[in-house]
């Protein structure tokens, strides 16, 4: 039964299993809270061991999770730290030196000039050995002009400024080669071409002897020699076994050419294994046999080129490779 004053009877008992609703409620609020209350904790532990990556969802461990853990601390811990420090500060100085030694382009254009002008009173065929002397006399000139003028004993009729020989004298005296380049100055390589003969004195130079059979005395043969005229067979893609044979096939082209046709009468051949030079943009190799026609034969060169020709072809051997003959039609 119910009974007032808001109390509940339970087991039909009077005064017995008295509960109020107050307590019930209390009981049934600390119920929910503690299911709430289990449930974040559920929640917030799962968190942890998800890692979700677009569409994936991946779960580690807590052991896989401290394992990564401790791979980064290992990684960090062999960083070189120092030495990229290292590279850091040297890539400072590098950058502030390079600041400190550039030299101004009123400077650079006065060193221009100075060279050109010392460069004007040598003789126009003057040889690249000759315009290195020259340059490098100027060269010591300046900078012995350039310290005395940081020593102050000849600031006066100098143009440069203090702040600025310091780092000419540098420039001249360590970073030639740097400063060259940046002004514009260039010099062909030298070339020294060195001639060897170990023949006794008296002893006469053997004939050479040309591979294959011997040529006739048709042919004219000239060893070391080398005829111009127009190409009636083009040599790149014309080989012949001896210089007898390519000799044989000028004669040949000049007999069976028809009326009006050019006629060969200059044979040229290359005997050497290691190919002929010629002043050409083309690799002239063993075996080229060239068929040529001029109205006035005329040597291109004999038996050795000449040391002003090989200052300006370094590739140029001492002695000439090619082997020719001007022929009579018959």
């Amino acid at each position: 039964m119910a009974r007032g004053g808001g109390e509940w009877t339970g087991g039909g008992i009077a005064g017995s299993g008295v509960l109020s609703f107050k307590r019930i409620t209390l009981l049934v609020c600390f119920f929910y809270i503690l299911i709430a209350l289990f449930v974040l904790r559920f929640l917030y532990s799962s968190s942890l061991h998800i890692y979700s990556n677009n569409d994936n969802v991946v779960k580690y461990t807590a052991d896989e999770i401290r394992k990564m853990e401790e791979s980064i601390r290992i990684r960090r811990s062999k960083e070189p730290t120092e030495l990229v420090q290292l590279v850091k500060k040297l890539k400072h100085e590098v950058a502030a030196a390079q600041s400190n030694t550039e030299l101004s382009p009123n400077v650079k254009h006065k060193l221009v000039d100075e060279i050109l002008q010392r460069l004007k009173t040598l003789e126009e065929k003057s040889n690249v050995t000759l315009l290195r002397e020259t340059v490098e006399m100027w060269r010591n000139e300046k900078l012995k002009e350039v310290k005395e003028l940081i020593q102050g004993q000849n600031g006066v009729n100098s143009t440069l400024i203090l702040e600025e020989a310091g780092m000419l004298v540098r420039a001249l005296e360590l970073e030639w080669d740097v400063l060259s380049e940046e002004i514009g100055f260039w010099l062909p390589a030298e070339v020294t071409n060195e001639e060897h003969d170990d023949k006794p004195e008296g002893e006469e130079e053997p004939e050479e002897i040309l591979a294959g059979r011997p040529v006739p005395a048709v042919c004219n043969a000239e060893l070391h020699t080398d005829y111009g005229g127009a190409a009636v067979r083009w040599g790149l893609t014309h080989h012949k076994e001896s210089a007898a044979d390519c000799c044989q096939a000028c004669l040949d082209q000049a007999r069976r050419a028809k009326p009006g046709e050019t006629r060969c009468n200059i044979w040229v051949y290359c005997p050497s294994e290691f190919g002929c030079f010629s002043p050409d943009i083309y690799e002239h190799k063993h075996q080229e046999c060239w068929l040529k026609y001029a109205e006035k034969p005329k040597q291109n060169f004999k038996d050795r080129y000449s040391e002003t020709y090989r200052n300006n072809h370094p590739k140029a051997p001492s002695i000439v490779p090619w082997v020719s003959g001007v022929v009579t039609a018959t």
